[in-house]
């Protein structure tokens, strides 16, 4: 795992604190560290489930990166080699609904802590050595509730998606995304759980990644549409999505949540948000048997006011999870991405936003930890009411952005 001396070192004294202030292997009544937010899982859930555990109790302790993603993924795999079936629920299956054999999420979190301890101890005692991964897109991300009685948007950061899913090419890849639920957090908590693992295990993954990202999308939608018919949910989520492999930048969305690229200090448009008003999506709807009506805002049978979304189970097909993408080759030039929900875009337009990271930047000598903050403060200073998540992907050096003369 460790490419040099000083990394290993930090490794080890990293696994040495964390087992230090983990609890010996979780008993039955035990508290978890993690309580999961769904109740019950179904075998597709597994792997997307198991690296979302541990990567957030991870990261709870300031887990490098690298470490973090390699200890999830040995974690994932050696679950995936379990029986799980002693964990299974036998529920009475309705008239019509998924008969898939599901798994108490509380029993299988315990059982993810207890292999993540039992292979930080293995780790300590032999660091597996990994080709040290190229440098990290360094991020900044903030998330607030505001003024809504709960949150609702989830938001995932991959910065070393080749360790997190053991790919093995030479190619840098990173994954960064937005979810922002409506309804309940159920449908995000899913898509941020489960779309980067569906997008992996797309046969198209490896030649056309944009391709793979719209089937994710799809696959994302169609499970989540079973969950909530047999969980009774009733929600669903906008989503945008960035995969950056190599010099190309993907971008795939559903709803309006947006993704803007910012090149040599200008905002640069990378996607159309799916709203109702849209003339294409106002035709499509109308196609089906819908309409778009005004009440407030533009909404899709006078109810959501976004025209594509996973979940919304009793809204489609007017509702519709077929996502859009776009690619986009990078030269160097690009400054960073601004990844946000519309908490944040329907206050906060693009130049505004390139002028408080600038400014921010200037101030700081380049210095990116409180970017995120500044930009949801933004919003929320100019009245936004909603959920608000952000996140800045810087592309290159953040000192080369306000010195255009350093690090070239």
């Amino acid at each position: 795992m460790a490419g040099c001396a000083a990394e290993e070192k930090t490794f080890r004294r990293f696994l040495e604190l964390f087992l230090r202030e983990m609890r010996p292997p979780l008993q039955e009544n035990d508290p978890l560290p993690l309580r999961p937010l769904s109740n019950l899982l179904s075998e597709d859930e597994v792997e997307g489930e198991c690296l979302d555990l541990c990567l957030q109790h991870l990261y709870k302790y300031n887990c490098p990166c690298s470490l973090a993603a390699a200890l999830a993924r040995a974690t994932a795999d050696s679950i995936l080699q379990t029986d799980l079936s002693i964990h299974q629920i036998n529920k009475t299956v309705e008239d019509g609904a998924d008969p898939l054999p599901q798994l108490d999420s509380v029993k299988f979190a315990r059982l993810v802590f207890n292999r993540l301890f039992e292979t930080c101890c293995l780790w300590l005692k032999e660091l597996p050595y990994r080709r040290r991964p190229q440098p990290y897109y360094e991020t900044s991300i903030h998330a607030i509730k505001n003024m809504r009685r709960k949150m609702e948007d989830k938001h995932v950061i991959i910065p070393d998606f080749n360790t997190l899913f053991n790919i093995q090419v030479a190619e840098e890849q990173a994954f960064f995304a937005v979810f922002d639920g409506h309804g309940g957090v159920d449908a995000a908590i899913y898509a941020a759980n489960q779309l980067h693992v569906n997008l992996v295990h797309q046969e198209s993954f490896s030649q056309d990644p944009g391709e793979a990202l719209c089937r994710a999308f799809k696959l994302t939608d169609e499970r989540f549409v079973k969950k909530a018919s047999r969980e009774h949910l009733r929600c669903g989520t906008t989503g945008v999505v960035t995969f950056l492999r190599g010099r190309t930048l993907h971008v795939a969305w559903l709803g309006d949540s947006q993704v803007m690229l910012v090149r040599r200090g200008q905002a640069v448009e990378l996607m159309k948000p799916h709203k109702p008003d849209r003339e294409d999506e106002k035709q499509r709807i109308e196609a089906l048997g819908g309409c778009v009506i005004w009440f407030g805002t533009w909404r899709v049978n006078g109810s959501l006011s976004v025209s594509r979304a996973i979940g919304d189970s009793e809204h489609k097909p007017y509702i519709c999870g077929d996502a859009d993408h776009s690619i986009f080759p990078l030269d160097g030039s690009e400054d960073y991405l601004i990844l946000a929900c519309d908490g944040f875009w329907d206050t906060v337009n693009p130049d505004e936003a390139v002028r408080v990271v600038s400014d921010h930047l200037q101030e700081n000598a380049g210095d990116t930890t409180m970017v995120a903050h500044k930009l949801v403060a933004s919003a929320r200073d100019a009245g936004s009411s909603d959920n608000i998540t952000v996140i800045v992907v810087f592309l290159r050096d953040p000192r080369s952005i306000i010195h255009p003369t350093l690090c070239q």
